[in-house]
């Protein structure tokens, strides 16, 4: 269990279910196994009378033995410590480890201590709103509560080592590692907070590995600037003391205080820069007693800033010389001058950002959704604010596929960005961030449409940085070799969705002929018959490129039709007709020559790579999208329910104990999970369609939600829980879905389970909101603000606007019986509520 802590493009740290900080991420550089020893937390309990003093490191000790590792899976490992602070003082003897992102809960459990110790870790989490989610922090909250029958008094001590230098890869062991040396730390005080800041003057300001570290603490406390070792640090808090003339009986915040003061910054600490291969790091003991029974909170920052962000990744596509390395910075940087000044701004708001992150994490936990769908929904954010993404300094938001890392050893090693960037047929499954940050997905359309989109229409399905780059037209790419079919048909249903997210009729008026250029290129490339099927090379998700007429690509060109039909409608009615007359012509003819009475097939083909008479599960992709769009069926409902129970039926998969992977493994054992594609109807072909033996989750969210959509609950919930059978912390992170790396994009499709079991649609272009009884109580995101819907028992519907701001005109409760309609004309601000 490895909870990533950290704003979106800001890079992550984890708290793990042991209490340790691991796979440290800040440097602009993605990798899961980056260690920085010497920094932990500590506590030293004592009391005057009986005499009482412990001390224990805040992380459990190892579990004898640990489970077996699942494939492709890192988040288990822990680094061994050549100077472990277990070394000195004994761990504790077990954690409980409880989440709901972005809150991490860990209970320390260990009957000698007099006191029970209690962790909150998280970063501000706030829906649609950017800014408050991209602080390049992390905060931890110990709750320290006295179990003893006598006041006992102590310290909570909190570590970081200074990297300032470090590339995030070469290994450091203790303080020494070779590219350290002139690093230097500090103390700043103001007011209740102090501070240790950690620099490097002599790494050059425009090096990538320039950048401040702040371990920060509002509690009264005593710093250590500067130390080497885990040892020292440990020694140092066993020097400390409370006891002296300014505390009498008085345990007051106040005494804590003024005895703080009179031990001030410990003097015998070493002074300096870091000698050559060596840093230091930095400490805070902060200050507790509490009487029997009660508590103490005591609070600490990590906080980073590391501004220069280069493209120092891959950048596919076929060149004579490889693209130069160059600066494009990041956002969060731009906006915090400081790593201090990003604690303090944070600290200002501490508490409208731990209360609004918390409105959403409530608010799904005191839903009516089922608990799989629940735990699902409360993980996903994780992977919008994983290093797979980052703001560039202009404020544009770009996505890796994934992380680099076990899975990806077989071709690019295990450090940085998975496949860049901003990969459209792998994003075409992503549902979260459009909901979450509809600007940010708003960046992302315009970037792939203004700046990458090639004369002849054409969108190339990776986007090289920086933008003023010559983009990858007319040359190989790069899994596919040519531009993705299915990803350009997936840019014309995004921008759909983002207009229905609130982006404006003049954001698409803008965009709207690159969008007809785009069609018009599809429909003379592809739809070469004129009967409206897609025929010849057809480069997918895959990496492959399917050339027989398919579902896969021929369910997106009639979502994307239908799309165009509607945008046409506000920008340009005169062409709606045509795209209407092309949809139903093509919907015909793919139903009629695809469909075998059971599920859709593809026309046999004799090329490698095609599925032929296989069940391929993506192969209602197009009307999931249709359905999350409003655009009704775009082939017969009884064929897609058809199909769509095959797809369950016959790719659904108890046990891998007896399976031949082929490629890469995300199930084994015991696990349950859908396949890509199997034939149960035999006909395999001797090279099939790539992948077809692997599990992927966004595959699988993106059926179950379809499921939903459908009534086929009871599927559904199936296809959740074999997912979350294999991410349940166990074998699993459930906060790193792994496909071709890390954290992967696709993983994002199981945001649309939410609209998908509550019936919820928001259209800001008629101000309208759509929903169902289904489920009694539940939050929503509607473009502009996110909230609860509740169905009451009497058929009242009351909306209760939690973030931002909503702008309705109808209000519309779909039922067996047909529904209603409410003309509402309000505008709801937060705190505020609509009841009909």
């Amino acid at each position: 269990m490895a909870l990533p802590l950290g704003g979106i493009g800001t890079g992550n740290v984890a708290i793990c279910g042991d209490g340790g900080l691991r796979q440290w991420q800040l440097g602009n550089t993605a990798n899961h196994l980056g260690h920085v020893p010497e920094s932990f937390f500590a506590v030293r309990a004592s009391s005057v009378e009986p005499p009482l003093n412990v001390s224990r490191i805040l992380q459990a000790r190892l579990p004898q033995p640990p489970p077996e590792a699942a494939p492709n899976v890192t988040d288990h490992i822990v680094p061994l410590d050549r100077d472990s602070p277990a070394a000195h003082w004994d761990a504790i003897a077990s954690t409980d480890f409880e989440a709901a992102y972005p809150f991490a809960r860990i209970s320390y459990i260990d009957a000698a201590l007099p006191v029970s110790i209690g962790l909150e870790a998280f970063t501000p989490f706030v829906p649609l709103d950017a800014e408050a989610s991209s602080l390049p922090l992390a905060s931890f909250s110990f709750t320290v509560t006295n179990r003893a029958d006598r006041v006992v008094h102590g310290w909570l001590l909190a570590t970081l080592q200074n990297t300032i230098g470090w590339d995030g890869v070469t290994p450091i062991e203790a303080d020494r590692c070779s590219l350290f040396g002139g690093n230097a730390n500090r103390v700043s005080r103001d007011g209740d907070l102090t501070a240790v800041v950690m620099e490097n003057p002599t790494v050059p300001g425009d090096d990538p590995r320039a950048g401040e570290l702040v371990l920060a603490t509002t509690a009264p406390c005593v710093a250590l600037p500067q130390f080497a070792r885990s040892g020292d640090a440990l020694a140092f808090v066993e020097g400390l003391k409370l006891l002296g003339p300014t505390i009498d009986e008085d345990w007051s915040q106040a005494a804590l205080r003024r005895a703080c003061a009179e031990v001030g910054v410990r003097q015998h600490a070493p002074s300096g820069a870091s000698p050559a291969g060596t840093t230091w790091s930095g400490a805070l003991a902060a200050a507790f007693a509490v009487a029997p029974g009660e508590s103490a909170t005591l609070d600490f920052v990590i906080s980073w800033r590391f501004p220069n962000r280069v493209t120092d990744f891959d950048q596919f596509g076929q060149r004579d010389e490889p693209l130069p390395v160059t600066w494009i910075g990041n956002d969060y940087a731009q906006r915090h001058p400081s790593a201090l000044a990003a604690v303090q701004s944070f600290e200002r708001e501490r508490d409208r950002l731990h209360g609004q992150s918390r409105a959403w994490t409530d608010a799904l936990l005191a839903s009516d959704l089922p608990d799989v769908a629940v735990e699902m929904l409360l993980a996903q954010p994780s992977l919008i604010r994983s290093p797979t993404t980052f703001r560039s300094a202009d404020g544009r938001f770009y996505g890796f596929e994934g992380c680099l890392g076990a899975s990806t050893l077989n071709w690019n090693g295990s450090v940085g960005g998975s496949c860049p960037l901003n990969c459209n047929h792998v994003w075409n499954y992503e549902q979260g961030l459009s909901r979450l940050f509809p600007e940010l997905e708003r960046s992302m359309r315009e970037t792939e449409l203004e700046a990458t989109q090639a004369p002849e229409g054409y969108l190339p399905h990776r986007v090289l940085l920086p933008l003023t780059t010559a983009q990858l037209h007319d040359t190989i790419i790069g899994g596919p070799a040519r531009p993705a079919l299915d990803g350009m048909l997936g840019a014309v249903l995004k921008t759909y969705r983002e207009l229905r997210q609130g982006a404006g009729e003049r954001w698409l008026a803008d965009l709207w002929p690159r969008l007809v250029r785009l069609m018009d290129y599809i429909d003379r490339t592809w739809n070469v018959g004129g009967d409206g099927v897609l025929v010849g090379e057809q480069p997918v998700t895959y990496d492959i490129a399917l050339h027989g007429p398919n579902m896969f690509v021929g369910g997106l060109w009639l979502a994307a039709l239908r799309a165009m039909e509607e945008m046409a409608r506000i920008i340009a009615p005169e062409r709606a007709a045509g795209y209407r007359e092309l949809f139903e012509r093509s919907s015909a003819r793919y139903d009629e020559l695809l469909f075998d009475g059971e599920y859709y097939a593809q026309l046999p083909e004799n090329s490698a790579h095609e599925f032929g008479k296989g069940c391929l599960s993506d192969q209602l992709l197009g009307q999931w999208w249709a359905h999350q769009l409003g655009l009704g069926y775009v082939l017969p409902l009884e064929h897609v329910r058809s199909a769509l129970e095959a797809v369950v039926r016959h790719n659904l998969r108890h046990g891998f104990r007896d399976f031949s992977h082929g490629y890469r493994v995300f199930a084994d054992a015991d696990d349950s999970g859908l396949l890509v594609c199997t034939w149960p109807k035999g006909g395999r072909p001797a090279v099939p369609v790539r992948y077809c033996d692997e599990v992927w989750t966004g595959v699988e969210y993106q059926v179950a939600a379809h499921c939903f959509m459908e009534g086929l609950d009871a599927q559904g919930i199936e296809l959740l829980a074999a997912v979350r059978g294999r991410y349940d912390g166990t074998r699993r992170n459930p906060f790193n879905e792994i496909e071709c790396g890390d954290h992967y994009a696709r993983a994002l499709a199981g945001f649309s389970v939410l609209e998908a079991l509550t019936g919820f649609r928001y259209d800001a272009v008629s101000r309208r909101i759509t929903t169902t009884a289904r489920y009694g109580r539940y939050p929503f995101l509607a473009g502009s603000g996110w909230g609860e819907i509740e169905h009451g028992p009497d058929g009242a519907v009351r909306v209760s606007c939690l973030g931002g701001s909503l702008d309705l005109a109808e209000l519309v409760v779909n039922s067996d019986d047909g529904g209603r309609t409410h003309a509402v004309a309000t505008a709801l601000e937060a705190g505020q509520t609509l009841t009909v």
